[in-house]
């Protein structure tokens, strides 16, 4: 199937889960390159609330059945990424002030922070957001449930150049 015929398909299984679900909203489609993600906006007003859930839950269920009714469709694995209203960025603002919090927590005070409670998409974001920082290393610890993040100050040895 093209790429356009996968968007069709995409937006339509969207707009029959938000029908089944009693709401009012639309949602629209597209690819991000980038991500290498069919990105899906939906698009309420009223229904921001119940389709977000608590801590972002209903959203990233949506994302998963919407994946997994897409692979039923197509017979290939493909991320897709459901947001509404500006949630996912506001989220990631917020986690990305976490991070800086925590990473100066760490360098001042010379002791790890452990960054718990979130999903492996959030430990992501951070993980993502402190890579390039060479002042501090972050690394995901324990499982399952129990699985955190750590900050901690880089105490690597700089190498010296000749």
């Amino acid at each position: 199937m093209s790429m356009k015929n996968n968007i069709e398909v995409v937006r339509d299984l969207i707009n029959e889960l938000l029908v089944l679900m009693g709401t009012n909203a639309k949602a629209m489609v597209s690819w991000d390159q980038e991500n290498e993600a069919f990105m899906v906006e939906i698009d309420t007003a009223d229904e921001q609330g119940l389709l977000i859930g608590k801590r972002g839950e209903t959203l990233a269920s949506l994302q998963v059945l919407l994946g997994m009714m897409l692979r039923q469709k197509t017979g290939a694995w493909v991320r897709v990424i459901v947001n509404v209203g500006d949630w996912r960025q506001k989220q990631e603002t917020r986690l990305q002030e976490i991070a800086a919090q925590a990473k100066a927590r760490a360098l001042e005070t010379s002791e790890p922070q452990a960054l718990y409670n979130l999903s492996p998409a959030e430990r992501r974001i951070i993980h993502l957001f402190l890579a390039k920082d060479k002042e501090v290393v972050t690394e995901s610890q324990g499982e399952g449930r129990d699985r955190f993040l750590l900050i901690r100050k880089n105490e690597g040895k700089a190498v010296k150049k000749s």
